[in-house]
């Protein structure tokens, strides 16, 4: 009889290995989907629009000169106009989508979010100090910089407002999620009152620019805002997956990952780091888009698990994806006029927050 006894555990081992592994072959499926969701995505985005240039004559002809007749005009709005909104569509959604994968992880809570929490609001005060005060003030600062200086400001901005709402919620080594809420929405407010007395002392055009800024867009995008974005946000994403195995670690609780040899207090700092690089930049150049840094983790981790090492690209990837998307929409759905992307990604991210919201209560049997 003793010897029959570690049969049912060798069984449960196996079944246990053979779950883990399935879930890492649907992790890897969900992977190559992705990537073909992101081309389908971008070659949608650069078809559609309020003029009728079309896009695979234009990249026939850049790819194979003089084979296909096309007008400059055509070359012009392809090239020059929808092919750099797409690539920096791709690269606020993937920044927007990873920060809300490592806040989440950092924080062990699906909930957390760089707008929920005040981070986009303390990133977006910074844009709008240097939009206001760029040509004044900050003038020296502004020339200085050059092309950098808004998302840098933005990355300012957001770094100190991610430090800080960490200290609030950080005690003794744990984090309170309540306490991280309510001081998200503590400095959201306060960043939105010093928001609003620049915004009362901006000219005509500046507030013309930071209205519609506000709700988010990515209209005016060109080589030279992608340029000045990319060396902020890249380091920013590229330097997520090797948060992954601490992510991991940090989800059994700090105690843990330290015993499991994970420098703790340096994987916070890291992660701190990028979210306010990742996001600050963002912001920048694209205004206030919600809710894709909450419903693009979530989503992936009910169906690829909660491994950061795939969590963190499919959801670079699946972001990328939702915010060229959500551009095409905004700009083909009312054409010729253009809907600002942060209502599309509102109307699309409350209902699914909401049933985030629900489901967690208990609310509904699912």
């Amino acid at each position: 009889m003793h010897g029959s006894l570690p049969r049912p555990a060798r069984t449960t081992r196996r079944r246990s290995a053979a779950g883990a592994g399935d879930r890492s072959a649907r992790a890897r499926l969900t992977l190559v989907v992705l990537v073909a969701l992101l081309a389908a995505s971008a070659l949608l985005g650069l078809g559609q629009g309020a003029s009728g240039a079309s896009a695979l004559r234009v990249l026939v002809d850049a790819l194979a000169p003089g084979g296909m007749p096309v007008a400059a005009q055509d070359r012009v709005i392809v090239l020059d106009i929808r092919l750099p909104r797409v690539a920096l569509g791709m690269l606020v959604g993937a920044a927007l989508a990873v920060s809300g994968a490592v806040m989440q992880g950092l924080f062990r809570n699906p909930l957390a979010d760089p707008g929920l929490v005040g981070v986009s609001a303390g990133a977006g005060l910074g844009a709008i100090l240097m939009i206001v005060l760029g040509g004044g003030v900050l003038a020296p600062v502004a020339a200085l910089l050059g092309l950098y200086a808004l998302p840098l400001a933005a990355f300012a901005g957001g770094l100190g407002t991610t430090v800080l709402l960490y200290r609030v919620a950080t005690r003794r080594g744990q984090t309170s999620i309540a306490t991280m809420l309510l001081a998200g929405i503590a400095l959201a407010a306060l960043a939105g009152a010093f928001s609003g007395m620049l915004v009362y002392l901006a000219d005509d055009r500046e507030l013309r620019d930071l209205t519609f800024w506000g709700l988010g867009s990515l209209a005016g995008a060109t080589w030279s805002k992608l340029a000045a974005a990319a060396p902020v946000v890249l380091p920013a994403l590229l330097a997520a997956p090797f948060l992954a195995r601490g992510l991991n670690a940090l989800a059994l609780g700090e105690p843990a990952a330290h015993h499991l040899g994970v420098p703790v207090q340096r994987l916070k700092n890291a992660a701190v780091v990028a979210v306010a690089a990742a996001t600050g930049a963002a912001v920048a150049v694209s205004g206030g888009i919600g809710f894709v840094g909450i419903v693009v983790p979530h989503l992936l981790r009910l169906l690829i698990g909660p491994d950061h090492r795939y969590l963190l690209p499919a959801s670079a990837l699946l972001g990328a994806s939702l915010l060229v998307a959500a551009d095409t929409v905004s700009r083909t759905v009312v054409a010729p006029a253009e809907l600002p992307i942060g209502i599309v990604t509102a109307a699309l991210g409350a209902p699914f927050f909401l049933w985030i919201l629900l489901r967690r209560r208990g609310v509904l049997d699912l």
